[in-house]
């Protein structure tokens, strides 16, 4: 039986191994064709696969399990559950795969795109520019239909140049950026705070005004250190929270 193949990853040895692993499965499982196979590996092959050990796989496994995006049967394998909720805590750990996950798995509609002026908050990223690539995109559960957030994304324009609009509504623009434009990454730096929910976004997340909601700022350098872009996404608060794991090693 044909099985699921789960994108590549470089392991960032002071970070917990299980945790990058099932970051990096997580996001490929959310971002796969319609067509992909359901039947994952054994643990043994994902193990080689990802260059960890089986007791890692099985803890990563573990870890999307208990989220509900797969299910494991004794003699008949483990299977990507299709219709699983896509409702996961807003993750922080250092890992360009687990902020590629924190932002896969909705269905994706780009709302708009094309030039606009640098906003007067965000200058400081863009000092040689006067304008940068906006693009607006809204996700909703692939289950539901129902929205879970509202992203704006404020890109170089030579870097915006390079990104296919269909990748961007399969994937989140971190993703497109690594994978698909192949620029490398150096850094990510995210913030997350509480607000409320101002008219356009109740309107798109269709939650009460000035409700609660998760504003998460995520600033992407490349290898050079340059700002290449700054993520605005507005989670509804009541389909995530934040979690923070510290590593102590």
């Amino acid at each position: 039986m044909t099985t699921f193949a789960p994108d590549s990853l470089a392991l960032n040895r002071k970070l917990p191994l299980w945790y990058q692993v099932s970051q990096s499965l997580r996001a490929s499982i959310l971002g796969r064709s319609p067509e992909a196979p359901l039947r994952l590996p054994t643990e043994d092959a994902l193990a080689a696969h990802y260059g960890v050990s089986v007791l890692t796989m099985r803890q990563a496994l573990k870890e999307l399990e208990e989220e509900g995006l797969i299910s494991r049967h004794r003699r008949r394998g483990t299977f990507i559950e299709p219709h699983a909720r896509r409702a996961a805590p807003v993750r922080l750990l250092g890992s360009v795969d687990a902020i590629v996950a924190q932002q896969s798995g909705m269905s994706t509609v780009v709302l708009e795109h094309g030039p606009v002026p640098v906003p007067t908050e965000l200058s400081e990223y863009f000092p040689d520019l006067a304008e940068v690539a906006g693009f607006r995109r809204l996700r909703s559960d692939e289950a539901t239909g129902e929205p879970t957030n509202h992203a704006r994304n404020f890109v170089r324009p030579d870097v915006a140049a390079r990104v296919d609009l269909a990748d961007l509504e399969r994937w989140p623009m971190t993703k497109v950026l690594r994978d698909a434009v192949g620029i490398r990454i150096g850094r990510i730096t995210d913030t997350v705070e509480a607000r409320l929910a101002d008219p356009e976004t109740a309107r798109l997340l269709n939650v009460p005004l000035l409700s609660p909601i998760l504003h998460y700022t995520g600033i992407t350098h490349d290898a050079s250190g340059r700002v290449l872009d700054v993520a605005q996404i507005h989670y509804r608060g009541d389909r995530f929270s934040f979690t923070v794991t510290l590593d102590a090693h």
